[in-house]
């Protein structure tokens, strides 16, 4: 499994991105800093760019065309994606959708967060 992690700071707002993370993962309360997200528009343009996919549940999808799944879970504040067995080319489009919400990836593997304020 390899995972994508996105959010959203407020103006004027830098936080550790670690500890937001973890905060996300555990699926904990909401995190002072960041901005309400527009989840369910977020996960209807992934929809439409995966539409070729098989839809599994409401918010798992699966390439039956070739290799390569993906499960969503979101707080009010985060889209958080496990990507299983998925092509780079992908996680990039993923990626390249949250960047239309100005939502920058966060990969906890590295880990790094890829905006204009990386450290």
């Amino acid at each position: 499994m390899y995972e994508l992690v996105f959010w959203k700071y407020l103006e004027e707002v830098y936080l550790n991105h670690h500890e937001v993370y973890e905060i996300i993962s555990e699926e904990q309360a909401e995190i002072e800093g960041l901005e309400v997200l527009p989840v369910q528009v977020i996960l209807n343009r992934i929809a439409s760019v995966f539409s070729k996919w098989e839809k599994v549940d409401d918010s798992s999808w699966k390439n039956n065309d070739g290799v390569g799944a993906f499960h969503i879970r979101t707080t009010p504040q985060s889209i958080k994606i496990d990507c299983y067995g998925t092509a780079g080319k992908t996680m990039d489009t993923l990626v390249n959708i949250m960047e239309e919400f100005k939502c920058p990836l966060y990969d906890p593997q590295v880990p790094e967060r890829y905006d204009e304020m990386s450290e």
